[in-house]
């Protein structure tokens, strides 16, 4: 950070804290949700287990621990997506289409049919079979898979969890190298340990954000949309590094980012900046600042403020709440 800048801090930092609840989602037939946070709705979370034989390259069989344990290519990622289903081949294929023929699919979609088929507890070895790849902004980007072959009953209720377009999927867990071409088709892609799953859509988690008294209903979610949207829209944004890591939690996780951002729209401010930088609280930790910048239309002067997570291990969390930044 350059030396002419400075913070006002707030008088106590509060210390670092477990991670939050997981963020509001749509109600789908799924196991019972985790328990959501307070003043928000319910949401749909998935913590797998690592107890059973390794299914994902980059596992090392599951071990609990930082990503150095697993090579020096592994990496955390907490990355917003669409998991969809793949077939690898076309033995696969026939297999499914064979249990479709089995199975009473009238009247639903192509991607329920296949969840319909692949929940039934006698084809759950269909489930072990197909490609869940991840896809941010319709490309594909990684491929997904269980860190114990227990946990593909996961991915399966993700999907049928998540049937309507705009419905969005976390994926927190550990990259690892490109799948080799035997894994999914030949598919090139870099595989993600799974870890936890959040299934939400955007309508629900902006309906279900905490209004501020000083601001209409309609302007604060129009503005809590807008920020969601802009955040997911940070170029390269995979949730592989930790300045995205750090962004993708605060969208899904810290609802005084959307107030701050309406409040300011309310008062003739554009958000014309988010960006990431190393906080000087770091040392044997890796902390970040992420600054909102905030421009008044017709003066053009600029206001920042900025929070600080802490994204050292696999879940990210919140060091300092958001605050006046200021360069001076």
């Amino acid at each position: 950070m350059d030396a002419n800048e400075t913070h006002l801090e707030p008088e106590e930092a509060p210390a670092p804290q477990q991670p939050d609840p997981p963020p509001p989602s749509v109600e789908a037939a799924s196991p019972p949700p985790s328990p959501p946070p307070q003043g928000s709705g319910a949401a749909h979370s998935h913590t797998v287990s690592h107890g059973g034989e390794s299914a994902c390259p980059c596992s090392g069989g599951g071990n609990p621990g930082g990503a150095a344990k697993y090579g020096d290519d592994s990496e955390y990622v907490y990355a917003v997506g669409r998991i969809e289903p793949r077939i690898p081949s076309l033995s696969v294929e026939k297999e499914i289409a064979q249990a479709m023929g089995r199975a009473e699919t009238v009247d639903l979609t192509d991607r329920q049919a296949l969840f319909s088929v692949l929940n039934e507890p006698q084809n759950r070895y269909l489930a072990r079979q197909i490609c869940y790849v991840l896809t941010v902004h319709g490309l594909e980007t990684y491929l997904v898979l269980p860190r114990d072959t227990a946990d593909f009953p996961v991915l399966v209720d993700t999907l049928g969890s998540a049937l309507r377009p705009a419905d969005r999927h976390v994926l927190i867990g550990l990259r690892g190298p490109i799948a080799p071409p035997t894994l999914c088709n030949g598919l090139n892609l870099p595989v993600v340990g799974l870890d936890q799953l959040y299934v939400f859509d955007v309508d629900s988690l902006v309906g279900s954000l905490p209004k501020p008294d000083s601001v209409d209903e309609a302007p604060f979610r129009a503005a809590a949309e807008e920020l969601f949207e802009r955040v997911m829209q940070v170029a390269d944004n995979a949730g592989s590094s930790d300045e995205h890591r750090a962004m993708n939690y605060l969208a899904v996780r810290y609802p005084q980012i959307y107030a701050k951002t309406a409040e300011a729209f309310a008062e003739g401010q554009a958000l014309t900046a988010i960006e990431s930088r190393p906080s000087r609280l770091s040392g044997t930790r890796r902390i970040l600042d992420i600054l909102l910048s905030y421009t008044d239309r017709s003066t053009d002067v600029t206001e920042k403020f900025f929070v600080r997570v802490d994204v050292t291990e696999e879940f990210p969390f919140l060091v300092t709440k958001l605050s006046p930044y200021y360069d001076r």
